[in-house]
């Protein structure tokens, strides 16, 4: 019975490299798209960089007219006497009655120069959508990463409790065996005591792996949003990642989107600071009016008016605000810089300390695998010598847990193995589902900014909505 029941453990153990699965059972893959899919947070930050391709169409609009109508109606009272003087004599005349004035009117004015602030503007805006866009892709990389610690976790934890249920079942055929050898009289009490605590402590250890299982799935089903089933083993993608460490730490400075949104954030500090000196120069504009009235006097029945005007506009002293806000600019530049510097630094950091993860993951599963082996063969031995009085109780029950815990390590190396590989493509900047090759429409920023960039009227988003 001891020998069954640890050869179910040993399966157990194992459950996170095995390749075989049922068909229907859920895969990494699949549980990385529906991440991809459902995650609020990544809709939420798409929702964001919709919003950020707006302001696009908001610097353009510096360049198109401005153009306003404006229409009047009214009553008006009016009761007046005049006086006229013909070969010296003076009539009197009156006139009042009621008049409704109307009128109609249209104004367009036109920027002509503004110290090209709508330029800046524009590229300004663009370096937001960039930078918005790098920012999407670090909050899609975290999810991908979240989903795959989740699923990892997950497996870990079903294959720790798995582990641990049988570890109990196990310890308890210990009991019951040690129990027969008291009666027969071949141990003591002490014995039976001895197993009796042990399977206390694996009943306790396998409730504290069920807590961390439900956990676990509780957290799988707020990253990728739908309910775990029965999980497929997870593998590494270290084929996806660079081969030596310098390659991967300059891959990291150049394509780790972190990065890049800094990049772009030195570009738009460093337009504002243009924009803001726009303030110093002239502001040339063109404006054009009609009017047409009707009604507006007793005496007049319809007027017409239009005009066109051309306006320079010299600042010469604004307060001293306009030379706060340059200087002010230009230390958000300098903060950019050095932020970007930082950025940079830290994707280093990041992969240097993946790849060390890494490494020491697949030097720890070759360590608990021979660990795993060494403690089987000191199991066996173990039973065999208390067979034959060479061994006590305390012994069998000590190897049994050190079995225990080498085939758990096990399985949490090979946890860290996978998601460790994750980790370092992340940290690169290459976690995305079109590098891993996922079955799933790749969300296209593109699109949405063309569609908005060039509009000039409409309230609808492209949606729809």
């Amino acid at each position: 019975m001891l020998r069954k029941s640890w050869g179910l453990l040993a399966a157990a153990s194992v459950a996170l490299v095995t390749t075989a699965a049922p068909v229907c059972a859920d895969t990494i893959e699949t549980s990385l798209v529906q991440a991809y899919q459902n995650n609020p947070q990544v809709n939420a930050q798409r929702a964001a960089l919709r919003a950020t391709d707006e302001n696009v169409p908001q610097a353009l609009s510096g360049y198109r007219p401005k153009i306003s109508a404006t229409g009047s109606y009214g009553a008006l009272y009016t009761d007046s006497t005049s006086s006229s003087t013909t070969a010296g004599r003076t009539t009197l005349s009156n006139s009042k009655g009621w008049v409704e004035p109307k009128s109609v009117g249209a104004t367009l004015s036109q920027t002509i120069y503004n110290g090209f602030q709508t330029g800046n503007r524009t590229r300004q805006a663009e370096s937001q959508v960039f930078a918005a866009r790098e920012t999407l892709r670090v909050i899609e990389q975290t999810v991908l990463l979240d989903a795959v610690t989740s699923y990892m976790n997950l497996l870990r934890d079903n294959a720790i409790f798995d582990l641990q249920k049988r570890n109990v079942e196990v310890i308890q055929e210990q009991l019951r065996q040690t129990r027969d050898r008291f009666n027969g009289g071949e141990v003591t009490r002490t014995d039976v005591a001895q197993a009796e605590s042990r399977v206390a402590a694996a009943q306790s250890q396998m409730l504290a792996a069920q807590a961390n299982q439900i956990t676990s799935r509780a957290a799988f089903r707020r990253v990728i949003g739908v309910e775990a089933g029965r999980l497929n083993p997870g593998t590494p993608v270290d084929r996806l990642a660079p081969r030596a460490l310098a390659l991967a730490g300059a891959q990291g400075q150049a394509e780790n989107p972190t990065v890049g949104a800094a990049e772009h954030g030195v570009d738009t500090a460093a337009l504002q600071v243009k924009i803001s000196e726009g303030a110093l120069y002239p502001v040339v504009t063109l404006s054009a009016s009609a009017q047409k009235n009707y009604d507006s006097s007793l005496s007049s029945v319809e007027s017409f008016q239009g005009s066109v005007t051309g306006q320079v506009t010299v600042p010469i002293y604004q307060g001293g605000t306009e030379f706060s806000t340059i200087r002010q600019s230009k230390e958000t530049l300098g903060q950019r810089r050095l932020e970007l510097a930082v950025n940079r630094d830290q994707a280093r950091a990041n992969v240097v300390q993946t790849w060390g993860q890494l490494e020491a993951a697949k030097a720890q599963i070759t360590a608990t695998q021979a660990q795993v082996a060494a403690a089987e063969i000191a199991l066996n031995g173990v039973r065999e010598e208390a067979r034959v009085g060479q061994r006590t109780t305390l012994d069998v029950l000590n190897a049994q847990q050190e079995l225990v815990n080498a085939r758990v390590a096990l399985v949490t190396a090979q946890r860290d193995r996978v998601v460790a590989s994750y980790s370092l493509l992340s940290a690169t900047g290459r976690l995305s589902v079109a590098v891993l090759g996922l079955q799933v429409p790749i969300y296209d920023p593109i699109t949405h900014y063309q569609q908005v960039r060039d509009s000039w009227f409409g309230v609808r988003t492209p949606d729809g909505k």
